[in-house]
């Protein structure tokens, strides 16, 4: 039974995120997503400021410590050295005295050397963490910053479809019967192709009218013309217009 309903609970989460990303916006998910990448580097850079931190406190606390050995070294010796001037002048118990201090700060100073190595490898280590963090900080910041340009192309490419999904609705629209007493586009088309054709006939039909005119015209011109100069010729030859001269007889013939 468990499994069963396991197995229910899977299925609905798969389709309820199915539908969701089907009608989600694009646009929206892209600053989710973007938002999301920012958050994470503000947290990631928010430890990486912890480890460094840790670090410049681990620096603080070793220069301190080697201070405090080289002012315990300084003591140990000028004790000693007291120690001794006590004791070439003969004052033992200021020469005890001495020397006892001198150990004391010699005790000191190995429980100093002890916390100085103990610090020396923390600094070192927290030296490589801070490195480690710097770097990571470093490599999200340029991964982010390649998401935000990935960004814009993404949302620059959903625009480019929104426009284009917009014209292919637009174009089928025309395309498509708005009506009963609509026509589509394409039979509008039909119907200025047909009377575009009709007119070209109409002209051309005219053109060669007027051409066939002008030639009666122009032939006419040329009887005239060729007339004319019949008569001028029957003239120069003493002829009457329509009957033909007789040869002349030489007398005595």
């Amino acid at each position: 039974m468990f499994k069963l309903a396991k197995k229910w609970w899977k299925y609905l989460t798969a389709k309820l995120t199915g539908s969701f990303d089907e009608h989600a916006d694009p646009k929206v998910q892209l600053e989710q997503a973007i938002m999301e990448a920012k958050e994470q580097h503000q947290r990631l850079k928010e430890q990486a400021t912890a480890v460094i931190a840790s670090q410049k406190q681990a620096e603080i606390r070793l220069n301190s410590k080697i201070g405090e050995l080289e002012k315990l070294s300084a003591n140990a010796r000028q004790a000693l050295i007291m120690a001794a001037d006590a004791g070439r002048a003969g004052d033992t118990e200021k020469a005890a005295k001495y020397n006892a201090a001198a150990e004391t700060i010699a005790t000191q100073l190995i429980e100093v050397e002890k916390d100085i190595e103990s610090l020396k490898s923390m600094v070192l280590e927290n030296t490589q963490a801070a490195d480690q963090a710097k770097a990571a900080v470093a490599q999200n910041s340029r991964l982010l910053q390649q998401k935000i340009a990935e960004k814009s192309k993404l949302v620059s490419q959903l625009e480019q479809a929104k426009m284009q999904e917009q014209m292919n609705s637009a174009m089928q629209q025309l395309n498509e019967s708005v009506g009963e007493d609509v026509p589509t586009l394409h039979e509008v088309e039909e119907k200025i192709q047909v009377r575009y054709a009709k007119a070209k006939a109409a002209a051309e039909l005219q053109e060669t009218t007027v051409e066939s005119s002008m030639l009666e015209i122009e032939q006419a011109t040329a009887n005239v013309e060729a007339q004319g100069r019949l008569s001028e010729l029957r003239a120069e030859l003493g002829l009457d217009s329509g009957t033909t001269a007789a040869p002349q007889v030489e007398p005595g013939t």
